[in-house]
């Protein structure tokens, strides 16, 4: 389990179209049965099951993850879940999958929110996931990836798939088609389709691999300009 899966974290090399995640540091071992340290992941991609303390999670933690950073995407809006605390992080997870579904789940695993939590949690039903298509987003929130969100963002880690299932369920020719065949999407139109943080984080690491491989990353368009630049320089970026 990778445990802090966020933009922050993939690496991407456009020209060569790989990814890497990054930054093992709090990574475990699952162990079915095994009880795990509630305290991890940052808290815009932390799964229900850590805001809640339930511990004995599992990989699916991680798919919970990437659900919020795909949803983040396709509409536009990073972060998806925009928390200002962990109380206030189920708030705004609830706010969308509603409270019958988490209540449903902290039913089935025995969980008893404290009582100020369930007070701020309150009662909301479900948004449909339409409600944050734009007209901007109409090309990436397309109903094959509206699919992949929902059965990713789910409170029971139980009902997620895993990341091999995950894969069959997202077509390759929807990556394809809307960000490297579309002659109208050229690459620098992709970039601006992603949340800035995302953008800017892959476009630093991948500059910092090229000075430490002395092999070229990214191509011309994606070097950071202005004074976002000074804002990361000195961060702690590992590549492995």
């Amino acid at each position: 389990m990778h445990r802090d899966v966020k933009p922050h974290n993939v690496m991407i090399d456009h020209g060569q179209r790989k990814l890497r995640l990054i930054d093992w540091g709090l990574a475990e071992f699952y162990h079915p049965g095994k009880e795990y340290n509630v305290r991890v992941a940052s808290r815009y991609f932390k799964g229900p099951e850590l805001l809640v303390d339930l511990q004995d999670y599992d990989y699916s933690l991680d798919l919970w993850s990437l659900g919020c950073m795909f949803a983040g995407i396709i509409f536009r809006k990073e972060p998806f879940f925009y928390g200002q605390d962990n109380y206030d992080q189920l708030v705004k997870i609830a706010k969308v999958l509603g409270t019958d579904e988490l209540y449903a789940y902290l039913n089935k695993y025995r969980i008893e929110l404290d009582p100020q939590l369930a007070m701020l949690v309150g009662r909301h039903g479900r948004k449909p996931w339409t409600k944050f298509i734009g007209v901007d987003t109409k090309h990436l929130a397309v109903p094959e990836a509206i699919d992949f969100v929902d059965k990713l963002l789910r409170y029971d880690h139980e009902e997620r798939p895993t990341a091999k299932e995950a894969m069959e369920i997202l077509p390759s020719s929807y990556i394809e088609t809307r960000f490297w065949q579309n002659p109208v999407l050229k690459m620098e139109t992709v970039l601006s389709s992603i949340p800035f943080q995302f953008s800017l984080y892959t476009s630093v690491c991948c500059n910092w691999a090229t000075q430490v491989a002395g092999s070229k990353c990214l191509p011309p368009y994606c070097e950071m300009k202005g004074s976002k630049k000074e804002e990361i320089q000195g961060s702690d970026l590992r590549l492995w």
